[in-house]
């Protein structure tokens, strides 16, 4: 079952040197076995024939087009896709571009541009962690089992609110919401084997040796995808 894990590798991305820790744990723990190939961003062509995308944070990537893509591909074919921190907000650039049809940027990568999608936080979540408030009903909140979950950040960009409901419009479900201010944390697509984006790094919960139940429903979502058979969320509480 093979991943495409999008993103820079770097090894002073903190949730890139937890990748090696969380495949062996959802061997050990999930029973599933993932085959990981590192993709950057300036390279994702073929990305159809994986069982699984996973947008990885590490921003600003080397190219937005090469992150935009592959969650066009994932959308669009029908591959699990799990996009955390800057992998969920290329999620929502590509959902805002190519399904509802705006000409929006990244404040980050295109600080000059006319409408941005992705602005700056009013404070920084660098280094934070927040209560997240689930939707009942969504996938998420399915996945976690609680109406809320403490979860860990490290960005410092987050959606332009006044977009929401031309996304939901479009069919995007914003499934996560600070538990202080309501903004948006977490998206998925109702249809979708799995697609779904967190605001917050589930990659970084406790030492990396029990995988988050985000990690752990995106990797049974795989499985079932490679016909493997997984039919349940394996590592939820």
């Amino acid at each position: 079952m093979r991943i495409a894990l999008v993103g820079d590798r770097s090894p002073s991305v903190r949730s890139h040197t937890r990748i090696p820790l969380l495949m062996e744990a959802l061997r050990e723990r999930d029973g599933i076995a993932l085959d990981p190939y590192w993709i950057p961003t300036t390279d994702v062509a073929g990305l159809d024939a994986f069982d699984g995308i996973w947008i990885l944070p590490g921003s600003p990537y080397r190219d937005e087009a090469g992150a935009v893509e592959a969650a066009r591909v994932a959308r669009e074919e029908q591959i699990p896709l799990l996009g955390t921190c800057a992998g969920f907000q290329h999620m929502l650039l590509e959902f805002a571009r190519h399904v509802c049809g705006l000409d929006v940027a990244h404040a980050e990568n295109e600080p000059g541009a006319r409408d941005f999608l992705l602005t700056p936080l009013a404070c920084s979540l660098a280094g934070h962690e927040n209560l997240v408030r689930l939707t009942p009903g969504t996938l998420i909140e399915q996945i976690m089992g609680t109406p809320a979950t403490m979860e860990a950040y490290v960005c410092s960009y987050g959606l332009n609110e006044s977009y929401t409901q031309t996304l939901a419009a479009g069919g995007l479900v914003f499934s996560g919401h600070a538990a202080d201010d309501g903004a948006v944390r977490a998206a998925e697509l109702p249809g979708h084997p799995f697609f779904l984006g967190t605001l917050f790094q589930p990659e970084l919960a406790g030492d990396g040796r029990r995988p988050h139940p985000v990690i752990s429903a995106f990797a049974a979502a795989v499985a079932r995808h490679a016909g493997h058979g997984q039919t349940t969320y394996a590592g939820t509480p």
